[in-house]
């Protein structure tokens, strides 16, 4: 359809550039070069990632909404994606164990590795001695938040016995649309005012 002529068109700078850059070790010409492969395409999504935060940085700064806001929606939506479409393909396989495990390893990995990583980087390799300010005073109240949606699904997928259906995939969506107004509210200074704009004119 019109659709997927679309959507190969506007992938199709993307994936020549990725066919020329990374090899493709399911084929018999590079099946020895899976290393290569893995840090080259590590490689690229690190280049991603640093283009998606400065855009949703720009965009947020352009509509006046907190950092914050950009981070715990769009910027957390793009970064998931690959999670989710993991955890969905191993789901329909019948490994619910891998699929829960993914989802949950991977955000463990974000907040010890992707958050220790940079903090170590900057505060020892490239400022030594320096400290990182966080502008906005509501992250404890989403962190807060976090770990009560945390528990209220582990909660729910024991009082489920262990189970994942339906009604626990809609119990899952509708905690996080919980999650995700309460901490646009507070970053919004609705019940208190916690938090700064980070970027300035000045």
């Amino acid at each position: 359809g019109v659709w997927n002529q679309m959507k190969w068109l506007l992938a199709w700078p993307l994936c020549l550039l990725l066919y020329f850059t990374v090899p493709n070790v399911s084929t018999a010409r590079w099946e020895n070069w899976f290393m290569l492969s893995f840090i080259l395409s590590t490689m690229w999504i690190a280049s991603f990632s640093y283009v998606m935060v400065w855009m949703v940085t720009v965009i947020g700064f352009t509509f006046g909404t907190p950092d914050v806001i950009m981070g715990i929606t769009f910027l957390a939506a793009g970064t998931s994606v690959p999670d989710c479409m993991a955890s969905l393909i191993v789901a329909r396989q019948g490994m619910g164990d891998m699929a829960v495990s993914n989802s949950i390893g991977s955000n463990v990995f974000d907040i010890l590795v992707g958050l220790g990583l940079p903090w170590a980087l900057q505060t020892l390799a490239i400022n030594y001695g320096s400290d990182i300010k966080l502008n906005s005073k509501g992250l404890i109240f989403s962190v807060g938040l976090l770990l009560a949606s945390v528990f209220l699904t582990v909660m729910g997928v024991h009082l489920n016995k262990w189970t994942l259906d339906r009604r626990l995939g809609l119990m899952c969506l509708l905690l996080y649309s919980v999650f995700l107004c309460f901490s646009c509210l507070i970053e919004y200074n609705i019940f208190t005012f916690v938090n700064l704009p980070t970027c300035r004119d000045d």
